[in-house]
């Protein structure tokens, strides 16, 4: 792959980073952090008023028509300013998979509204008893006219702002299909959770929930790659905002142990302090190579199982690595909330073990050596 970006990828990225850098300050994110929502609806706003929150939906739904590649960027630019902003959630987990598996009239039902700021969507991927999105134990009852969903969904970004979730579940002939259900439907009980982030997720109870034939997504027989094929993004788009996490952070520490004296020297001129911090750069460096490696792939439409897992793998491990380094050459004020880096601590930490830590991707590595050896190799 080509590693630089076209200059319209680079005037996306500019442009998300310019109004991005302009309007999260840390007096505004303590400000989200104290609401109920932990949104800011008016940064999400001027997104919208930019066009960058149908940057990768089709024009038909007066998007851009771009990719999940540029999508990937402006998570990234999100990531460096830890932006408490529904992106992965609603463009990754709701308007992705709608805009490719939806029906036309689902697509101008939802899509147009993504794309004005006026609706949240998200997607319902984790359950207490299972690891894998493509097996889900929430199973899908048929009856007249439409569906009776009932199980359990932990850490729903975003829902209880959310105006349909996308939840995955099982037939009772074993297939898998996804439906849009309203999160304050009859038998749906939310129940708000905090993130380690301070993110505000949803855990939803469906007990016999209605969805009606409508919003249903693709058939039976799609179902299981519909939602791998959402899974493979979801997990990728988490791994361009670490790279903008963790490559912020790292910045930060740089400036921090530049201006830092100690002894009559700043510290970042001490042999320890550049070691860690060179091992560090390199993690970004890893990140930033097999992210958009593996981004780049699946917006192409080649085979990508190996490339997902070692990116997500670096994302985890090389992140947990990097925003450690930066607490610890902060010192003491690495750990003061009142001082930015922890953000950047927590953030990391998060995405570290969503949809999988770094064990869970060399496993799934493992499983797919074991199923094809010969093909399985990166490419």
């Amino acid at each position: 792959m080509d590693f630089g970006f076209t200059e319209e990828q680079q005037a996306l990225r500019e442009l998300a980073r310019k109004i991005l850098a302009d309007r999260v300050t840390p007096d505004r994110l303590r400000e989200i952090e104290r609401s109920d929502e932990g949104i800011d609806r008016e940064l999400w706003a001027e997104l919208a008023k930019a066009n960058l929150l149908g940057s990768c939906l089709p024009e038909s739904v007066d998007g851009s028509g771009l990719g999940f590649f540029e999508l990937c960027l402006l998570l990234q630019e999100a990531g460096r300013t830890v932006a408490p902003l529904p992106l992965w959630a609603t463009l990754v987990l709701g308007a992705l998979p709608l805009a490719e598996f939806g029906s036309a009239a689902q697509r101008e039902r939802w899509l147009p509204a993504v794309v004005r700021g006026e609706a949240f969507l998200t997607a319902a991927l984790f359950e207490p008893d299972s690891l894998d999105p493509t097996r889900p134990t929430t199973r899908a009852e048929r009856v007249d006219g439409g569906w009776r969903l009932s199980g359990e969904k932990l850490c729903v970004p975003a829902a209880p702002v959310a105006a349909r979730v996308l939840v995955p579940a099982r037939f009772a002939s074993g297939g898998v299909g996804m439906f849009l259900l309203d999160p304050h439907a009859d038998g749906v009980a939310l129940e708000r959770q905090i993130a380690t982030n301070h993110e505000v997720l949803g855990r939803l109870v469906l007990s016999r929930a209605s969805v009606a034939d409508a919003d249903r997504l693709g058939g039976e027989q799609e179902g299981q790659a519909a939602i791998r094929w959402l899974a493979d993004r979801a997990v990728v788009a988490l791994c361009a905002l670490q790279l903008g996490v963790v490559e912020r952070a790292l910045e930060i520490t740089a400036r921090y142990v530049a201006e830092r004296r100690q002894f009559d020297r700043p510290i970042g001129s001490f042999q320890a302090v550049h070691q860690r911090a060179g091992d560090a750069y390199i993690d970004v460096e890893l990140i930033r190579l097999t992210t958009w490696q593996a981004a780049w792939r699946l917006d192409q439409g080649m085979p990508s199982t190996g490339e997902i897992a070692v990116a997500k793998f670096f994302a985890s491990e090389a992140g947990h690595r990097i925003v450690y380094a930066a607490q610890h050459l902060h010192g003491g004020i690495g750990v003061d909330v009142d001082y930015p880096i922890h953000r950047y601590y927590l953030w990391a930490r998060e995405i570290e073990l969503t949809l999988g830590s770094g064990a869970r991707q060399l496993e799934r590595l493992g499983e797919e050596l074991a199923r094809s050896p010969a093909t399985a190799a990166i490419g």
